[in-house]
């Protein structure tokens, strides 16, 4: 293994790990507010309950969390030190104010687990409404950073230097607004439906769980709004990524020849050889029409790039696909619970509809982690796009590969932990919280 590899494995890991806490330390203080905000409306004991429950396990997320960020923080600077060098003063600005919204976060949610009985209610749920919202704007901030990574602003690049820097401009660059928009639904969905997936496989059990009823109702509300708006924003990002990458388009679409019009390919197995998509189903005219909003304009295919700067086709526009297939199901799943909400809802508490919303559980995260694989894989081999390759900002230490090693264990290490963590705090909440007892309201 290069060091190249081991480098961009080690990042790979640790983003890919890191960001299932990042999405769920973005929505559940939202859902815990809200449910201690139902609890202020209607003073119902259930609703004060879950947002106990959900407030310990907003605890545990975070402590993992912010260990996992600061390692990723460490090894962005250690492993591509050529990329730091040059991008440090561009970029700092976001990192500030992340770092700034991560301690009015953990001051915030402090205050939320010490303060019960403490404060007074509206104050109380005041602070987990903080928590909600410096944790998304902690999201934000971080996704612009990387938005820069593939839509360089701000600087000029002079013989191999930055120069005539402006971090405003950097961090408010072109992709910003659609990679941030993008990924904050993510989140929500992805979490929203993890929640309901885990509650609604203890609803299985008994299903007049008040509890487990009302946690599955809240999170899949959340869970269905998001889905039904994810695909709205993913054409919006779509859109953005015609225009200023059109290599990632084309990569993530495996369209091989500059087409006028271009099909839309679902599914397939793109054969980098012959230049071709096995076993696909074409859609005509149809890429035309998401891209540039024409179903007969032309789409940039690869042919229009040199080959060492093509992204890598097949793992790009599998993870693609995979992430699409799972929006449109979790938007499907959405709708569903919408309507049957509304016109059907004793069918809420069938089997049926519980298996079906527990074995949704993964799928969001699964979309979560395919989706960051489009965004950084489809933009190599730039790490600044354009600017910087990939290769030329890695570090000259030998042995990466060694650290890569010790990073993935580590994190197998603290999985393990983690799930004893989460089953514990799962088995206790029946002889904790009143409503989880309670079988007949």
């Amino acid at each position: 293994m290069d060091d190249l590899l081991a480098a961009r494995l080690q990042m790979a890991v640790s983003l890919g790990w890191h960001i299932v806490f990042a999405c769920i330390g973005m929505t559940m203080p939202v859902l815990m507010a809200f449910s201690e905000w139902k609890w202020l409306q209607t003073n119902k004991q259930v609703y004060i309950d879950v947002a106990k429950a959900w407030s310990k396990g907003v605890a545990i997320f975070f402590a993992v969390g912010a260990v996992s960020g600061t390692v990723l923080s460490f090894e962005l600077g250690l492993l591509f030190p050529g990329f730091m060098r040059h991008a440090g003063p561009i970029i700092g600005m976001p990192f500030s104010w992340e770092g700034t919204a991560f301690f009015v976060e953990a001051i915030a949610l402090g205050v939320f687990l010490y303060g019960w009985n403490r404060l007074n209610k509206w104050v109380h749920w005041l602070s987990g409404v903080v928590v909600g919202i410096s944790g998304v704007m902690s999201g934000v901030f971080v996704v612009s950073a990387n938005a820069w990574m593939n839509s360089p602003a701000g600087f000029t690049w002079e013989n191999g230097k930055a120069v005539n820097i402006d971090p405003v401009a950097a961090m408010f660059n072109d992709a910003w607004l659609s990679q941030a928009l993008h990924m904050t639904l993510a989140a929500f969905v992805a979490t929203s439906f993890a929640v309901a997936g885990v509650h609604a496989y203890l609803l299985i059990k008994n299903r007049k769980n008040a509890f487990h009823r009302t946690a599955v109702k809240i999170a899949l509300s959340f869970g269905a709004v998001t889905a039904f708006l994810q695909p709205i924003s993913g054409d919006f990002s779509a859109k953005d990524i015609a225009e200023r990458q059109p290599a990632k388009l084309a990569t993530l679409e495996a369209l091989y020849k500059t087409s006028k019009p271009a099909d839309l390919v679902i599914g397939g197995i793109p054969n980098d050889e012959e230049e071709r998509v096995d076993y696909a189903i074409h859609v005509p005219g149809f890429l035309s029409f998401l891209a540039h909003g024409d179903f007969d304009v032309e789409v940039i295919g690869l042919d229009q790039f040199p080959k060492a700067e093509r992204p890598p086709v097949l793992i790009t526009h599998i993870a693609f696909q995979l992430m699409v297939g799972i929006g449109f199901l979790l938007a499907f799943a959405g709708l569903l619970f919408i309507v049957l909400s509304v016109w059907r809802k004793h069918l809420l508490s069938e089997k049926w509809w519980l298996l079906f919303i527990a074995c949704l559980t993964p799928l969001g995260f699964i979309a979560v982690e395919a989706g960051w694989t489009v965004t950084e894989v489809g933009r190599q081999p730039w790490i600044i796009y354009g600017v910087m390759k990939t290769k030329d900002a890695v570090s000259s230490m030998p042995g990466l590969q060694y650290s890569f090693y010790v990073i993935s264990t580590v994190y197998l290490l603290l999985t393990l932990i983690l799930i004893w963590l989460m089953r514990r705090q799962i088995e206790t909440v029946e002889t904790h919280y009143p409503s989880a007892r309670n079988t007949n309201e």
